[in-house]
Protein backbone atom coordinates (compact mmCIF):
# COMPACT_ATOMS: atom_id res chain seq x y z
CA UNK A 1 0.00 0.00 0.00
CA UNK A 2 1.46 3.51 -0.92
CA UNK A 3 2.23 5.80 1.99
CA UNK A 4 1.11 9.36 2.29
CA UNK A 5 4.36 11.71 1.68
CA UNK A 6 5.39 13.66 4.85
CA UNK A 7 5.55 17.65 5.97
CA UNK A 8 9.39 17.12 5.19
CA UNK A 9 12.52 15.41 4.63
CA UNK A 10 16.01 15.30 6.03
CA UNK A 11 18.12 13.65 3.23
CA UNK A 12 21.61 12.58 3.23
CA UNK A 13 24.49 13.02 0.79
CA UNK A 14 26.97 10.79 0.51
CA UNK A 15 25.63 6.95 -0.47
CA UNK A 16 22.51 8.49 -0.64
CA UNK A 17 22.12 10.82 -3.24
CA UNK A 18 26.06 10.32 -4.77
CA UNK A 19 28.40 8.04 -4.23
CA UNK A 20 30.92 7.42 -1.64
CA UNK A 21 31.39 3.60 -1.32
CA UNK A 22 28.99 2.01 -2.93
CA UNK A 23 30.25 1.27 -6.44
CA UNK A 24 33.25 2.67 -5.55
CA UNK A 25 36.75 1.61 -6.75
CA UNK A 26 39.42 1.94 -3.77
CA UNK A 27 41.78 -0.34 -4.34
CA UNK A 28 42.22 1.28 -7.96
CA UNK A 29 42.66 4.50 -6.13
CA UNK A 30 45.30 3.83 -3.66
CA UNK A 31 46.90 1.34 -6.49
CA UNK A 32 46.98 5.01 -8.51
CA UNK A 33 48.26 6.84 -5.26
CA UNK A 34 51.06 4.50 -5.04
CA UNK A 35 52.14 4.23 -8.56
CA UNK A 36 51.95 7.90 -8.92
CA UNK A 37 54.54 8.74 -5.63
CA UNK A 38 56.41 5.30 -4.95
CA UNK A 39 56.98 4.10 -8.76
CA UNK A 40 59.52 1.75 -7.89
CA UNK A 41 57.62 -0.69 -5.93
CA UNK A 42 55.99 -3.72 -7.86
CA UNK A 43 52.56 -4.68 -7.93
CA UNK A 44 52.36 -7.44 -5.23
CA UNK A 45 54.18 -5.13 -2.79
CA UNK A 46 52.02 -2.19 -3.80
CA UNK A 47 48.58 -4.63 -3.31
CA UNK A 48 49.73 -5.55 0.42
CA UNK A 49 50.43 -1.73 0.87
CA UNK A 50 46.79 -1.20 -0.22
CA UNK A 51 45.76 -3.98 1.78
CA UNK A 52 48.02 -2.62 5.03
CA UNK A 53 46.47 0.55 4.32
CA UNK A 54 42.74 -0.92 3.78
CA UNK A 55 42.89 -2.39 7.03
CA UNK A 56 44.25 0.23 9.17
CA UNK A 57 41.67 2.97 7.63
CA UNK A 58 38.78 0.49 8.75
CA UNK A 59 40.23 0.60 12.17
CA UNK A 60 40.67 4.59 12.33
CA UNK A 61 37.21 5.29 10.88
CA UNK A 62 35.63 2.38 13.22
CA UNK A 63 35.78 4.44 16.81
CA UNK A 64 33.10 7.24 16.54
CA UNK A 65 35.56 10.04 17.74
CA UNK A 66 38.19 9.59 15.55
CA UNK A 67 35.61 9.69 12.52
CA UNK A 68 33.72 12.71 13.69
CA UNK A 69 37.41 14.09 13.99
CA UNK A 70 39.20 12.84 11.14
CA UNK A 71 36.64 13.53 8.39
CA UNK A 72 36.78 17.26 9.51
CA UNK A 73 40.24 16.98 7.19
CA UNK A 74 40.28 14.14 5.50
CA UNK A 75 43.86 14.75 3.75
CA UNK A 76 45.00 14.79 7.37
CA UNK A 77 43.18 11.55 8.44
CA UNK A 78 44.31 9.93 5.49
CA UNK A 79 47.63 11.05 6.01
CA UNK A 80 47.88 9.70 9.46
CA UNK A 81 46.78 6.25 7.83
CA UNK A 82 48.80 6.06 5.54
CA UNK A 83 51.59 6.64 7.40
CA UNK A 84 50.95 4.17 10.56
CA UNK A 85 50.52 1.33 7.29
CA UNK A 86 53.60 1.94 5.52
CA UNK A 87 55.74 1.62 8.93
CA UNK A 88 55.87 -2.28 8.34
CA UNK A 89 58.04 -1.68 5.30
CA UNK A 90 59.52 0.97 7.39
CA UNK A 91 58.59 4.23 4.83
CA UNK A 92 58.69 6.86 7.47
CA UNK A 93 57.95 10.27 4.95
CA UNK A 94 54.95 11.93 6.19
CA UNK A 95 55.41 14.55 3.22
CA UNK A 96 55.27 11.44 1.28
CA UNK A 97 51.98 10.08 2.89
CA UNK A 98 50.25 13.71 2.31
CA UNK A 99 51.01 13.41 -1.13
CA UNK A 100 49.18 9.92 -1.23
CA UNK A 101 46.08 10.75 0.93
CA UNK A 102 45.93 14.41 -1.58
CA UNK A 103 46.11 11.89 -4.54
CA UNK A 104 44.15 8.90 -3.33
CA UNK A 105 41.31 11.92 -2.69
CA UNK A 106 41.35 13.31 -5.93
CA UNK A 107 41.16 9.83 -7.93
CA UNK A 108 38.28 8.73 -5.52
CA UNK A 109 36.47 12.54 -5.66
CA UNK A 110 36.38 11.38 -9.94
CA UNK A 111 34.55 8.14 -9.37
CA UNK A 112 31.23 10.09 -7.12
CA UNK A 113 28.23 9.93 -9.28
CA UNK A 114 24.56 10.82 -8.28
CA UNK A 115 22.52 7.37 -7.82
CA UNK A 116 20.09 7.07 -10.38
CA UNK A 117 16.81 8.83 -10.33
CA UNK A 118 17.86 10.21 -6.93
CA UNK A 119 17.73 14.37 -8.42
CA UNK A 120 14.60 13.38 -10.00
CA UNK A 121 12.66 12.23 -6.91
CA UNK A 122 14.01 15.12 -4.52
CA UNK A 123 12.80 16.91 -7.24
CA UNK A 124 9.34 15.36 -7.24
CA UNK A 125 8.68 15.73 -3.61
CA UNK A 126 9.87 19.21 -3.63
CA UNK A 127 6.89 19.59 -6.55
CA UNK A 128 4.74 18.07 -3.74
CA UNK A 129 5.29 20.37 -1.74
CA UNK A 130 7.36 18.35 0.65
CA UNK A 131 9.90 20.63 3.18
CA UNK A 132 13.38 19.50 2.55
CA UNK A 133 16.66 19.34 4.14
CA UNK A 134 20.34 17.99 3.05
CA UNK A 135 21.81 17.02 6.27
CA UNK A 136 25.74 16.00 6.06
CA UNK A 137 28.39 15.57 8.16
CA UNK A 138 32.18 16.90 7.48
CA UNK A 139 34.35 19.75 6.58
CA UNK A 140 32.34 22.99 5.09
CA UNK A 141 34.76 22.61 1.76
CA UNK A 142 34.35 19.23 0.88
CA UNK A 143 30.95 19.00 1.36
CA UNK A 144 30.31 22.18 -0.73
CA UNK A 145 32.28 21.07 -3.38
CA UNK A 146 30.28 18.11 -4.11
CA UNK A 147 26.89 20.38 -3.24
CA UNK A 148 28.43 22.95 -6.16
CA UNK A 149 29.72 19.87 -8.60
CA UNK A 150 26.61 18.11 -8.51
CA UNK A 151 24.11 21.69 -8.69
CA UNK A 152 22.29 20.12 -5.42
CA UNK A 153 21.75 23.66 -3.36
CA UNK A 154 18.67 24.62 -5.03
CA UNK A 155 16.32 21.18 -4.67
CA UNK A 156 16.44 22.12 -0.77
CA UNK A 157 14.96 24.54 1.52
CA UNK A 158 18.10 24.14 3.85
CA UNK A 159 21.15 22.55 3.71
CA UNK A 160 23.10 21.42 7.27
CA UNK A 161 26.93 20.79 6.66
CA UNK A 162 28.41 19.84 10.27
CA UNK A 163 31.38 21.88 9.63
CA UNK A 164 29.07 24.71 9.45
CA UNK A 165 26.62 24.28 12.20
CA UNK A 166 28.82 22.71 14.63
CA UNK A 167 27.23 19.61 15.18
CA UNK A 168 26.95 16.16 13.24
CA UNK A 169 25.16 12.93 13.01
CA UNK A 170 24.00 11.01 15.06
CA UNK A 171 23.59 13.57 17.59
CA UNK A 172 20.26 14.94 18.14
CA UNK A 173 21.00 18.16 17.78
CA UNK A 174 21.35 18.35 14.33
CA UNK A 175 18.19 16.92 14.06
CA UNK A 176 16.61 19.10 15.87
CA UNK A 177 17.84 22.15 13.94
CA UNK A 178 17.00 20.73 10.74
CA UNK A 179 13.12 20.82 11.98
CA UNK A 180 13.51 24.05 13.61
CA UNK A 181 14.33 25.30 10.46
CA UNK A 182 11.98 23.78 8.33
CA UNK A 183 9.25 24.40 11.07
CA UNK A 184 7.67 20.81 11.74
CA UNK A 185 8.03 18.32 14.44
CA UNK A 186 9.84 15.01 14.32
CA UNK A 187 6.20 12.82 13.57
CA UNK A 188 5.71 15.04 10.19
CA UNK A 189 9.40 14.06 9.56
CA UNK A 190 11.10 11.40 7.67
CA UNK A 191 15.30 11.43 7.77
CA UNK A 192 16.44 9.48 4.38
CA UNK A 193 19.86 7.90 4.49
CA UNK A 194 22.21 4.79 4.38
CA UNK A 195 23.94 4.40 7.51
CA UNK A 196 21.11 2.54 9.58
CA UNK A 197 22.86 4.74 13.66
CA UNK A 198 22.84 7.69 11.83
CA UNK A 199 19.90 7.95 9.19
CA UNK A 200 17.59 5.59 11.04
CA UNK A 201 18.41 4.89 14.39
CA UNK A 202 19.32 8.28 15.94
CA UNK A 203 16.68 10.01 14.24
CA UNK A 204 13.73 7.66 15.31
CA UNK A 205 15.14 8.07 18.95
CA UNK A 206 13.59 11.86 18.50
CA UNK A 207 10.10 10.56 16.64
CA UNK A 208 11.64 11.48 13.37
CA UNK A 209 10.70 8.23 10.21
CA UNK A 210 13.49 6.84 9.21
CA UNK A 211 13.71 5.37 5.41
CA UNK A 212 16.56 3.37 5.02
CA UNK A 213 18.33 2.95 1.29
CA UNK A 214 19.70 -0.41 1.85
CA UNK A 215 21.97 -0.51 -1.06
CA UNK A 216 23.19 -4.04 -0.69
CA UNK A 217 19.60 -5.65 0.72
CA UNK A 218 21.78 -6.28 3.46
CA UNK A 219 18.51 -6.10 5.54
CA UNK A 220 17.91 -4.94 9.54
CA UNK A 221 20.87 -5.64 11.67
CA UNK A 222 20.07 -8.81 13.63
CA UNK A 223 21.15 -6.09 16.78
CA UNK A 224 18.87 -3.53 15.48
CA UNK A 225 16.41 -1.68 18.53
CA UNK A 226 14.64 0.13 15.71
CA UNK A 227 12.81 -1.12 12.49
CA UNK A 228 13.10 1.76 9.80
CA UNK A 229 9.47 2.71 8.57
CA UNK A 230 10.54 1.72 5.27
CA UNK A 231 12.93 -0.21 3.47
CA UNK A 232 14.20 0.64 -0.09
CA UNK A 233 17.11 -0.10 -2.45
CA UNK A 234 16.54 3.25 -4.73
CA UNK A 235 15.45 6.13 -5.22
CA UNK A 236 12.94 4.52 -7.95
CA UNK A 237 11.07 1.82 -4.99
CA UNK A 238 11.00 5.57 -2.76
CA UNK A 239 8.78 7.05 -5.86
CA UNK A 240 7.01 4.30 -6.15
CA UNK A 241 6.12 3.15 -2.77
CA UNK A 242 4.88 6.78 -1.73
CA UNK A 243 1.23 8.63 -3.30
CA UNK A 244 2.29 11.53 -5.39
CA UNK A 245 -1.45 12.43 -6.68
Amino acid sequence: MPVTLPKAMLIDLDDTIISYDVGMDLDACWLHALRAHMPAVQDDEAREMVAAIKKRAEWFWSDPERHRIGRQDLVSARQGIISAALTKWDVRDPALARRMAATYGEARDSQVRVFPDALEAIGLFRSKGVRLALITNGSAETQRAKIRRFNLAGLFDHILIEGEVGVGKPEAGIYQLALGKLGVSADEAWMIGDNFEWEIAAPQRLGIKGVWLDHRGAGVPADATVQPFLVIRSWSELMSRVRTD
